[in-house]
């Protein structure tokens, strides 16, 4: 799988499934193309778990995903030669002070989800971000207060399982499909303080 741009990192029998969980490199049109069209397109235009409202052009996408990747950690699951997920940190705000703090993001294909691909690229993630002296983890995710066809407390779930705690919530910060969203901020510690 060299002809997407990515190193193994590892290869896992989980589930009776052979994952490849990879680290993506800058060279990455051919992750950008299977990751915007296939996972996020569909999370923005069917969910409300981004808040974007248009699927980013092949372009856009690439682009984010060398910026974030010449910085920050950033995986992808493999099955079958197929990206069935991926998940990345990022600056959790841009001023010096905050170099100990990242935000996580994660997506599953949707045919893949509830088979702990998830938990499974956090995982390499947190263990490279502890490697490098990150010590605070951040996920926002977005609610409503009353579960639709477009939120569940599905990702809220997830990220508490994995040991974030709660830590504030925006009220009606993000408006889609005719309807205000609520984001709550998790955090996790995974260091010593410096």
């Amino acid at each position: 799988m060299s002809d997407i741009g990515i190193d193994i990192t590892s290869v896992i029998l989980f589930r009776f499934l052979y994952i490849i969980v990879r680290s993506v490199s800058v060279s990455c049109i051919s992750v950008g193309r299977q990751t915007s069209d296939n996972i996020y397109g569909y999370y923005v235009l069917n969910t409300a778990i981004s808040f974007e409202y248009k699927v980013l052009d092949l372009s856009e996408f690439t682009h984010r995903i060398e910026s974030i990747s010449s910085k920050y950690p950033y995986y992808v699951a493999v099955i079958d030669n197929k990206i069935v997920g991926y998940a990345y940190a990022n600056a959790f705000g841009v001023r010096e002070a905050y170099k100990f703090s990242v935000e996580l993001s994660v997506y599953i294909d949707k045919d893949y989800k509830k088979r702990g691909i998830g938990r499974l690229l956090y995982n390499h993630l947190e263990k490279e971000l502890k490697k490098s002296g990150i010590t605070n983890l951040y996920a926002r995710v977005v609610v409503s207060d009353v579960e639709d066809e477009y939120i569940s407390l599905n990702s809220l779930l997830f990220h508490k399982h994995l040991g974030f705690k709660q830590v504030c919530e925006l009220h009606k910060c993000g408006y889609k499909f005719n309807r205000w969203y609520n984001v709550v901020y998790m955090e996790k510690f995974i260091n010593e303080y410096p």
